[in-house]
């Protein structure tokens, strides 16, 4: 047992990139935010699908934001209501970290494997007050005209 500490201890202080699992009530979920840009990197496992996102040099909310169609997942998601609230972050990172669903969940919606180089972009919710990792749980992944919900299943 102390052996494995010790190595756990190790490869910690190597600094070795550190991809947390952060649950749902980690997040400011009034405040939905709206990110795009290219998939730098992909790991597509378990516990869920994570992309780090490199944003384009000046984000933009899309001025059909409001009125886009959100497909009905089985929790009570209030789309519309969500649309409405989103905003850009205001945190200045061009790359945040994307914490996706489990891929058992990504299956059930259709999503094939995202790949690096892969445009894309999320509405979802980071740390209150932006503050600490730059990092986003999506609600709602946009991809090849597309739009999957990340919190549940498909309805």
């Amino acid at each position: 047992m102390q052996r494995r500490s010790l190595l756990v201890a190790g490869l910690s202080a190597l600094g070795l990139p550190a991809w947390a699992h952060h649950g749902w009530s980690s997040f400011d979920q009034q405040r939905p935010l709206y990110l795009e840009g290219r998939a730098a990197k992909v790991l597509w496992r378990n516990p869920h699908g994570e992309i780090e996102l490199e944003l384009p040099a000046r984000l933009t909310l899309p001025a059909d934001l409001p009125q886009r169609q959100l497909p009905k997942q089985s929790a009570d998601v209030d789309g519309p209501a969500l649309l409405a609230r989103t905003q850009l972050p205001t945190r200045a990172d061009k790359r945040w970290e994307i914490e996706l669903a489990p891929l058992t969940r990504l299956e059930a919606w259709g999503v094939a494997e995202i790949k690096p180089g892969t445009e894309l972009a999320v509405i979802g919710f980071t740390f209150p007050g932006e503050k600490g990792e730059a990092v986003l749980r999506a609600e709602y992944l946009f991809l090849g005209g597309k739009v999957y919900g990340m919190r549940s299943s498909p309805a």
